[in-house]
């Protein structure tokens, strides 16, 4: 089984990407961010037409997710519960396998933050608590949970091309980092960490001061998975092949293949 996120930066402009390395990668699952459209936009029978099912939670200009599924998914829900926020940024379901048994798929994407001492990096916070008071209780309900989104954070130093340059600042702040942590203390792995203990590779770069061709990159997005999953997780990688294309978003693919 073959696993994917990928903040997109617009489907609008990325379509034909993304329909390309669905129909190259084939993978099970694919979670996007920043479609960036509203629902009624969304571009359902494209994914139709190449044999994916699409559930979307999204809204004009900013933010939003998906799902795109081989498999219909069930209990498909947007948002996090008891957490009032008009921004898309949450979309959830379950994948249920040939033998019934079933995978809880969330595709997130977390608000940037802006700066630390931004309005902006408090919003991004109290979204960090709700949504980890919620993982909480996917993870009491469901043994087979996985999180794959863009989280604004780079969990460690060696996730970020340059620590002392970015000291002080968001995506790197001890507090987000220990967000971060908090979510896997209930109880879920980065998978790529797990796979890749000292692999310095980054899913962001700037489109500023030739950040892809210098590799002045981030590992901003990520995979997590619960316990149950993480002894089927056989490989996971980062698929630098997108961001080489015309266009293309400043993120790329993260991947995680389960046996």
């Amino acid at each position: 089984m073959k696993i994917a996120t990928w903040n997109v930066n617009s489907l609008n402009v990325r379509l034909s990407h993304v329909l390309d390395w669905i129909k190259e990668n084939q993978p099970d699952i694919l979670c996007l961010q920043e479609t960036k459209q509203m629902n009624d936009k969304f571009q359902h029978e494209e994914f139709k037409k190449i044999g994916y099912h699409s559930y979307h939670n999204g809204q004009k200009t900013y933010n939003g997710v998906a799902i795109i599924s081989k498999k219909e998914l069930i209990d498909v829900n947007s948002n996090i519960p008891n957490f009032e926020d008009t921004q898309k940024r949450i979309i959830s379901g379950i994948w249920v396998s040939d033998t019934n048994e079933h995978l809880y798929i969330v595709s997130a994407y977390v608000p940037n933050g802006q700066a630390i001492d931004s309005e902006k990096f408090t919003y991004k916070m109290h979204w960090l608590e709700h949504f980890s008071s919620w993982v909480s209780h996917i993870y009491n309900q469901h043994d087979a949970v996985i999180i794959s989104g863009d989280f604004n954070i780079a969990p460690k130093d060696i996730d970020c091309h340059d620590p002392n340059s970015w000291e002080g600042k968001i995506l790197v702040s001890q507090i987000e980092r220990e967000a971060f942590n908090k979510i896997l203390d209930v109880g879920f792995y980065d998978a790529y960490r797990e796979i890749n203990p000292n692999m310095k590779e980054y899913s962001w770069w700037d489109y500023r001061m030739a950040g892809f061709r210098r590799n002045l990159g981030m590992r901003i997005d990520h995979i997590l998975v619960s316990k149950k999953i993480l002894k089927n997780v056989k490989g996971a990688f980062i698929d630098k092949a997108p961001r080489k294309l015309e266009r293309p978003s400043d993120h790329t693919p993260v991947v995680v293949t389960l046996e």
